[in-house]
C-alpha cells in the first residue's frame, strides 16, 4: 500500500471512530444493546454474495445514502461486479458528473471515475458532522455487517426519563446510544426495479449486503479458488498415497 492510500485509510478509521464517540450525556455509560448475529449468504467459507440483493442495496445507497455517504475508493466501473453489463455501468456513470480538472467545470462520470462524495462527507456544510466514506465500512465499523443493520433498525423512542441531546438520535446500537444520524430508512425509502417489497428490515438487509460486498468485491472468487485449490491438493494427496502403496506393495 502507499503511503498516501494508507494515510487515506487512517483518516477514513479516525472519522468512523469520531462518528462512533458519544454525543449526548447518555455516552457516559459507554455502551449499547447487545448486536444481534444475523445469518448472511456471504457468512462462512462457502458463503456468496445474493447479487439480487446486492443491487437492491445499491439502489438503497444511491437513493437514500449517497446525499451524505461517499464511497471514493470505488469505481462505477466496479459495479460490474455486482452483475451490470457494460452499458448498464455506463448509464450508471453517465447519471453522475464529476469535476473536469478545471475548476468549476464538470463532466459526465466514466467507468473509471470514482464515485463523487457529496458536500457535507468533503466537509463543506458547515455544523455538520462530516459522515464516513463507506468504500470500507463493512470492515472497519465495529460488529461489521451485522452492527451496520442493527444500527439501521435499531432507532426508537428513548426509554422514560432519557432526553437526547440536540440534533441527536436515540438509537440502541450506536455507542452511547445515541447518533448524529437522523433514521435513514423507512418502509418505502426507495423504489425497488425488481418490485420487492421496499420494507425497513429489507432495505436494511439489502444496503448492508451491497456495503459488505463493496468492502470486499473479490470475495467469491477468493473463497472459489480457495475450493479448487483444496479439491486439488486432496486429489494429488490421494494419488499419491496409491503410488505410495504401489511402490511398496512388494517390500515384506
Amino acid at each position: 500500500m502507499n503511503r498516501p492510500s494508507l494515510l487515506r485509510g487512517v483518516a477514513s478509521a479516525a472519522i468512523v471512530a469520531a462518528l462512533l464517540s458519544p454525543a449526548s450525556s447518555l455516552a457516559a455509560k459507554g455502551d449499547h444493546d447487545p448486536t444481534p448475529k444475523r445469518a448472511w449468504s456471504f457468512d462462512g467459507p462457502l458463503g456468496h454474495f445474493d447479487l439480487a440483493s446486492v443491487q437492491r442495496g445499491y439502489a438503497v445507497y444511491a437513493q437514500v445514502c449517497s446525499n451524505c455517504h461517499g464511497m471514493e475508493h470505488v469505481h462505477f466501473g466496479d459495479l460490474r461486479g455486482m452483475g451490470l453489463n457494460d452499458h448498464q455501468a455506463e448509464a450508471v456513470a453517465e447519471s453522475h458528473t464529476v469535476p473536469d480538472g478545471v475548476e468549476g467545470k464538470t463532466r459526465p462520470a466514466t467507468l473509471d471515475d470514482a464515485f463523487p462524495t457529496p458536500p457535507v462527507a468533503q466537509g463543506l456544510t458547515p455544523g455538520a458532522v462530516i459522515p464516513p466514506d463507506q468504500s470500507r465500512l463493512a470492515l472497519v465499523y465495529p460488529g461489521g455487517p451485522d452492527r451496520i443493520y442493527a444500527l439501521l433498525t435499531g432507532y426508537g423512542p428513548p426509554p422514560a426519563g432519557v432526553t437526547e441531546a440536540k440534533d441527536t438520535f436515540y438509537n440502541r446500537f450506536a455507542l452511547g446510544r445515541t447518533i448524529a444520524m437522523p433514521p435513514p430508512l423507512h418502509d418505502g425509502s426507495v423504489v425497488y426495479a425488481d418490485g420487492t417489497q421496499a420494507t425497513l428490515d429489507q432495505e436494511a438487509r439489502d444496503v448492508t449486503t451491497f456495503l459488505a460486498w463493496v468492502a470486499q468485491p473479490h470475495l467469491d472468487e477468493r473463497r472459489r479458488v480457495g475450493v479448487r485449490v483444496t479439491l486439488y491438493l486432496l486429489f494429488l494427496g490421494c494419488l499419491l498415497f496409491i503410488l505410495k502403496r504401489r511402490v511398496w506393495s512388494n517390500v515384506h
